[in-house]
């Protein structure tokens, strides 16, 4: 049998065309599941983990306010919230102005969320825009931006949505 020259080359082309396809789509395959993964929410669970334990944030001047509940469901949870960065207008990833936990049934406080909030805006942190909120408000303040950062729980409305549907202060009813 006699093989060609050009039949060699067309093999090794066949041969390298598998490889670099089979290479593009597993490295396809990562990048839409990185991709899924909102980089925000990931930095602002690393740089803020320490909050699962509730004793970290108050022992960095966080205290709590009442669960927030919506009017049409779902909930932010309790806030714990940073007197200090809350009037000081900064907007530091490592530092927002709340901490958010939903009350569980066993008593617990499970990390959520956090926010970040100022007057000055409009506000961004790492590219993403903030949510206005005039005045009067339920809160009792002046007008503000505010951002919330569902870093531990998913929230089916967004990651920077206001309530989590899937987030409830009814454990805290139960309680009291």
């Amino acid at each position: 049998m006699t093989i060609f020259p050009w039949t060699r080359r067309l093999a090794a082309l066949s041969m390298l065309s598998a490889v670099a396809l089979t290479a593009v789509h597993a490295h396809g395959a990562n990048t839409s599941v990185a991709s899924d993964m909102n980089v925000l929410a990931q930095k602002v669970r690393a740089t803020n983990g320490r909050f699962e334990n509730v004793a970290t944030a108050t022992a960095e001047g966080y205290a709590p306010i009442p669960c927030a509940s919506g009017i049409t469901g779902g909930a932010m949870g309790i806030h714990y919230v940073n007197a200090a960065y809350l009037k000081d207008d900064a907007v530091d990833l490592a530092k927002p102005e709340a901490v958010m936990y939903e009350p569980m049934a066993d008593g617990m406080l499970k990390l959520v969320a956090v926010e970040y909030i100022t007057s000055k805006g409009p506000a961004s942190l790492e590219g993403q825009l903030f949510n206005f909120n005039s005045a009067p408000n339920r809160y009792g303040l002046g007008a503000f931006y505010e951002l919330h950062v569902w870093a531990w729980k998913k929230n089916p409305t967004g990651t920077f949505a206001d309530m989590n549907p899937t987030v409830s202060c009814d454990a805290m009813r139960m309680g009291d």
